[in-house]
């Protein structure tokens, strides 16, 4: 084949990578070659397959421990889909309201399916076998994902992640390193009789604490609240953003504790003493909205609304109104 018979759409592709090429000072002859000697590329090389397939690591021989380590992880990696998401739009600053809208949306995508996979958890493992495997497990505890602290972190202003009975000891103008210290989470991993801190809690924090303070002053201004209320109040789209962020709101903050809180009851609940969770974290307390009062967008929502928190769910899910 001599070079009049080769199609017209491939000259222009070579033309094209020779500028490429010669604008970074580049050889476009050596990368063809490249080209030429790599081999194929297999789906299972692609996404690691054998390597993710080969992360299960239980520590018992009881065969539902494989299950729950599998929906942890799935979960992690939804989490850092969200994360994904997030990390883009803290990146502009000052993204396009449909930029801006879309990203949430893949988010609240995300969260949609961890919540309604939940029952994976709720009924996908015999309860005698639970209660025996999570023994081995000691002193980790579902508490322990970082992932989702980012993404509260990355959604709302710090004063809104404070525990309730603290908020109003602060404001805006307060120190992140301050108010992280008065976390509202940290109340779910505290030893109700004596308000020490849990080993679950300390192996946490010694991990990451700096990572959630970095985080909180690095997207002071520009985590999701600050950007609606800087630039989108007014904006032709706001009533869309609104929507999609409010969505988040009772996905993130009603749904998914709720979810948990389903699951512990399912597997932890039981007369007289409820059973303590592993890591020893005060879920009774912990996990439902209406003691937390967690809401990324409180001026997107009424006080009713708010005194409401997560009533309508529980409505719904518990006693099926």
């Amino acid at each position: 084949m001599n070079k009049s018979e080769i199609d017209q759409n491939i000259l222009d592709r070579i033309q094209q990578l020779q500028e490429k090429y010669q604008a970074m000072g580049q050889d476009m002859t050596s990368y063809l070659d490249g080209l030429l000697y790599a081999d194929y590329l297999k789906y299972w090389d692609y996404i690691n397959l054998d390597s993710l397939l080969g992360l299960q690591q239980p520590k018992t021989n009881f065969p539902d421990e494989m299950i729950f380590i599998m929906y942890h992880q799935i979960t992690e990696l939804y989490f850092k889909m969200a994360r994904w998401e997030m990390e883009q739009i803290h990146d502009h600053e000052h993204p396009d309201a449909d930029f801006f809208i879309a990203r949430v949306k893949r988010i609240n995508n995300y969260f949609e399916n961890l919540c309604h996979s939940f029952n994976i958890m709720i009924d996908g493992m015999e309860k005698e076998q639970f209660l025996k495997f999570r023994m081995s497990l000691l002193p980790s505890s579902g508490f322990q994902s970082a992932q989702y602290r980012l993404i509260e972190i990355g959604a709302t202003d710090m004063i809104n992640l404070v525990k309730l009975d603290k908020r109003a000891e602060f404001d805006q103008g307060g120190s992140v390193e301050a108010m992280y210290e008065n976390i509202y989470w940290m109340v779910g991993a505290t030893e109700l009789a004596t308000g020490n801190k849990t080993l679950t809690l300390r192996h946490f924090e010694e991990k990451y604490s700096d990572d959630f303070i970095r985080l909180g002053e690095k997207t002071r201004e520009t985590n999701f609240a600050q950007l609606y209320n800087k630039f989108y109040q007014d904006d032709p789209k706001a009533e869309d953003l609104r929507a999609v962020l409010r969505q988040m709101d009772i996905l993130t903050n009603v749904e998914w504790p709720l979810s948990h809180y389903k699951s512990a009851v399912r597997y932890l609940q039981k007369d007289p003493e409820d059973i303590k969770a592993t890591g020893g974290t005060n879920w009774q307390k912990y996990l439902p909205p209406r003691f937390q009062k967690i809401i990324f967008f409180p001026d997107l929502w009424t006080e009713q609304e708010k005194q409401d928190w997560g009533k309508s769910w529980v409505k719904t899910n518990v006693f099926g109104l």
